[in-house]
């Protein structure tokens, strides 16, 4: 039972409970907004445009002898809500999406002078910078060298 209380209080003490806590408080947002576009609206762009029969609210079958009926147009007045809802989502992923490559494409045009990759010494197998002439690890003179660095090197005049 200890050992259980100690994980429950680390999973308690993790950051990911404070993200999920605010993801829920802003869900909540979200939902009342969503709520107010289809309310407010998407409902009466529906009604305008199927003359007046736009609420669906009102198919309901009921249950002989009993007080219960089956509301169809609760079922669809809830699936339109999920998919305005899903729509929206997409939206302002899509949205937040473009923004960070954007951001990316900007920050890539502000590099100016992007590092040349690294190879690898023939020698000591080490890595090099591209244009190094003499390995750092293992000082060997390498290929690309010219015969004048490689004289300068040596403390000989070719």
């Amino acid at each position: 039972m200890k050992k259980f209380l100690k994980e429950f209080g680390e999973f308690i003490n993790r950051g990911n409970m404070m993200d999920m806590a605010v993801g829920v408080i802003i869900g909540g947002g979200f939902t009342a907004i969503v709520t107010a576009l289809i309310t407010y609206i998407i409902n009466p762009l529906i009604t305008a445009a199927t003359g007046g029969t736009g609420n669906v609210s009102g198919l309901a079958i009921a249950i002989p002898g009993s007080e219960q009926a089956i509301d169809f147009g609760a079922f669809i007045g809830a699936v339109i809500n999920f998919l305005i809802t899903a729509f929206v989502v997409f939206m302002l992923l899509r949205a937040i999406k473009s923004a960070q490559e954007a951001a990316k494409k900007f920050k890539k045009e502000e590099d100016v002078a992007p590092e040349t990759p690294a190879r690898t010494c023939p020698y000591c197998k080490t890595e090099i910078a591209q244009d190094a002439t003499r390995c750092p690890h293992c000082t060997s003179v390498l290929p690309n060298a010219s015969s004048d660095e490689v004289a300068q090197m040596s403390g000989t005049n070719a």
